[in-house]
């Protein structure tokens, strides 16, 4: 050993040459030390048996959530107990409940003192808030997860439970906060969503998600850990509390039964509203950055996904989401199928149609409109009188109503303002061409009809939509909607999607277009590049045919095997195909009719026959009409035969068993189980294409593809009259 240097009984080193402490000096040192040594073994037992007390109270608070949805599974449901919290080492899951309902991941909380204002949930003067947020995030998670199965976007819930409470029934943004007492009920409530397949793919990915924890989670001291009795008896929560024992029942045998009788009485949701394929429900969580297109053939669930998609974006950001398209009637009937499909958001998202949307922009900001369909239709009489009657464009080759698509669709509808606009413009969807001498006195039409409308001191329904466009370029609006969503959007017009495009421009996720260049009924075609809008690289495709059977899709697909249209991207298409037709069914049934009144007497007979069927009644039966003339021949006798009949201008969507009569305009977005066309002249059929001029051609390219808009409503049967 080196000199001058040596090794205490501690085994600690000390240099002979330091100057050594007095005896006292040392003492009191050390026992300074022992007592900042007892004082935090002190701390760290504090903190040990006070972790020790959340434990035990969260486990007995645990068991009692567990107790009280133990009744579900008779109902179907299964109860995943003490899970890992996917992505912690630590972390747990108290409970994973997975069945009919749909997944609801729930958390319970011994909080006391606990107050839910203004989105913010707070225990004492602690705002706990983030704590919930966690959950939240976890949810988001899991959905994303089990869209691979497709479960669609909505069906997992994030429910904090208070232990100890009864009478709670809060939100903290999109986390379901309850008491004990009430879980049960508010799980059985969502009634039946999901069959019995569909909870056996979820509950497949949930076990492999939230894998089951193997042991307690590991307890970091420098001691032997406690052995620890298993709790028993009363636990106290908090000062001031009731005492809670783990084996007394939370809700009385009475109550647990009226809590699944609720749930079992709930109205079915239809299996495709909480069940989508996953291709559809990656769709509707898919973010895009920037306006986007989701297109499909006819079937392929468009409708379905854009509610979808309009219940997620609310669910997801802050503000309202609009959904809208240009059929009047359809916005009720897409707001009662949410109300249905996510009742928790329904009144986050707005439902109008696209002239509803513009007259309130107007009213709202005061802007003088007026709209008196006899003196448009006066106007117009008056306009064609005073310049087209015997020009050029006074033929027999085309009814007025065919100049009047012109300047509303092609004209006013694409907003030209001047003739240069008009001389040269693509005409995209007409195929009638146009000299310049034609064009000259369509243009002269157009200006002679806006003097007669502004005499008479009204607007038309396209003057409606640019003026509301106008004032949102003059003002732009300012966190009115989040997000936009346009169903049928190949339907709308150019101005309108610049109308819609101005309320949320190019924020990502914040404009979706819904639709389907096939289903284009309405002449005035245009491009997304006119409107200022860009979808590159944000678009995708619905391919799989879930409404039709092979039998309906191949008999309506006939009609417009050979027809092109221009797609709004600027392409023209020949319209998508579905790769796949998941159901089979009878051949459509084509009946030729030895006249009007025989037609209308095999209708009846028709519906008498499939209202037969098991699983079909009334309300399941659409009888569709090119014309009102065809949808009064049909309510009439059907009335008469004593079938109960709703015309479709006057359904919202609510179930009723009624016969559903109504135009094929009205009747896009919708299906029926049964569909009968009843006004179809066989020569149409019949007629080649090749054998057309253009006039005649672009008349029977729109009919068939109204015709086949109708077919397509068909979900189970297909029946087709002419005469």
């Amino acid at each position: 050993m080196a000199s001058g240097a040596r090794t205490d009984s501690t085994g600690v080193r000390e240099w002979e040459g330091r100057r050594r402490m007095p005896a006292g000096d040392s003492a009191a040192q050390e026992a300074s030390r022992q007592l900042a040594l007892a004082a935090a073994h002190d701390r760290a037992a504090a903190d040990a048996r006070a972790s020790a007390s959340r434990y035990g109270v969260a486990s007995a608070t645990e068991q009692r959530t567990a107790a009280a949805l133990a009744p579900l599974a008779a109902a179907g449901y299964h109860l995943l107990a003490d899970r890992q919290w996917p992505g912690s080492r630590r972390a747990q899951v108290d409970m994973v409940v997975v069945g009919p309902g749909g997944v609801f991941i729930v958390d319970t909380k011994a909080w006391a003192d606990v107050t839910i204002a203004d989105d913010r949930i707070h225990r004492g003067q602690e705002d706990v808030t983030d704590d919930l947020m966690t959950l939240a995030d976890l949810a988001y998670r899991t959905e994303g997860e089990l869209a691979e199965v497709g479960l669609a976007p909505g069906e997992v819930h994030a429910v904090a439970v208070l232990a100890g409470r009864s009478g709670v029934d809060e939100r903290v943004g999109p986390v379901h906060v309850v008491g004990d007492r009430d879980v049960l009920r508010q799980i059985a409530r969502r009634g039946s969503r999901l069959g019995t397949r569909q909870v056996d793919a979820v509950l497949a990915r949930c076990l492999e998600w939230f894998t089951h924890v193997a042991g307690p989670a590991p307890v970091s001291t420098t001691l032997p850990e406690p052995v620890l009795p298993a709790p028993r008896g009363p636990v106290l929560l908090t000062a001031g509390e009731p005492l809670l024992t783990v084996d007394e029942p939370l809700l009385s045998e009475a109550e647990v039964q009226r809590a699944m009788l609720e749930g079992l009485m709930a109205e079915p949701v239809e299996e495709w509203m909480a069940f989508l394929h996953p291709t559809q429900a990656r769709i509707v969580r898919r973010s895009y950055n920037g306006p986007a297109r989701i297109r499909g053939a006819a079937g392929t669930g468009k409708t379905v996904v854009a509610l979808h998609r309009a219940a997620y974006l609310a669910r997801t950001r802050e503000g309202k989401v609009l959904v809208t398209t240009y059929i009047r009637t359809l916005p009720d009937v897409l707001r009662q199928l949410l109300t249905r499909l996510a009742p928790d958001v329904v009144d986050r998202v707005e439902f109008a149609g696209v002239h509803e949307t513009a007259k309130r922009i107007l009213d709202e900001r005061g802007v003088t409109h007026r709209i008196d369909g006899r003196q448009i239709a006066s106007a117009w009489t008056a306009a064609w009188g005073k310049v087209a009657g015997g020009s050029v464009i006074d033929t027999d080759r085309h009814e007025q109503e065919y100049w009047h698509d012109e300047v509303s669709y092609v004209i006013k509808g694409r907003g030209l303002t001047r003739w240069e606009q008009y001389a040269d413009l693509p005409r995209l969807g007409r195929r009638h061409r146009l000299g310049p001498q034609q064009r000259r006195v369509v243009w002269l039409l157009y200006e002679a009809y806006e003097k007669e409308l502004r005499d008479r001191g009204v607007h038309d329904f396209a003057d409606q939509i640019s003026l509301a466009e106008a004032e949102l370029r003059r003002e732009p609006p300012t966190g009115r909607y989040t997000a936009v969503v346009v169903d049928e959007a190949q339907d709308l017009t150019c101005v309108m999607i610049r109308m819609l495009h101005a309320f949320v421009g190019d924020a990502p996720d914040g404009l979706t277009l819904v639709g389907d260049g096939q289903q284009t009924i309405y002449p005035g075609g245009f491009t997304l590049a006119e409107a200022g809008v860009s979808v590159a690289g944000r678009g995708s495709v619905l391919d799989v045919n879930y409404r039709n059977t092979r039998e309906i899709l191949q008999f309506a697909s006939l009609l417009v095997k050979d027809d092109e249209f221009a797609d709004i991207e600027g392409t023209t298409a020949r319209g998508d195909r579905p790769t796949q037709v998941l159901r089979s069914g009878p051949k459509p049934v084509y009946v030729r009719c030895a006249g009007e009144a025989d037609r209308q007497r095999r209708m009846v007979l028709r519906v008498h026959e499939v209202v037969a069927e098991v699983g079909t009644n009334f309300g399941d039966v659409g009888v569709l009409s090119l014309s009102r003339r065809g949808v009064e021949a049909a309510t009439e006798a059907l009335k008469k035969a004593g079938v109960p009949v709703v015309n479709l201008e006057k359904y919202d969507g609510v179930p009723v068993n009624r016969v559903k009569v109504g135009t094929i305009k009205r009747a896009k977005g919708l299906e029926f189980k049964q569909v009968l066309v009843v006004d179809l002249v066989a020569s149409w059929i019949t007629e080649k294409a090749e054998e057309l001029d253009d006039v005649d051609r672009e008349r029977r390219d729109f009919r068939l593809r109204e015709l086949y808009v109708a077919m397509t409503r068909a979900r189970d049967g297909l029946w087709v009259a002419s005469i």
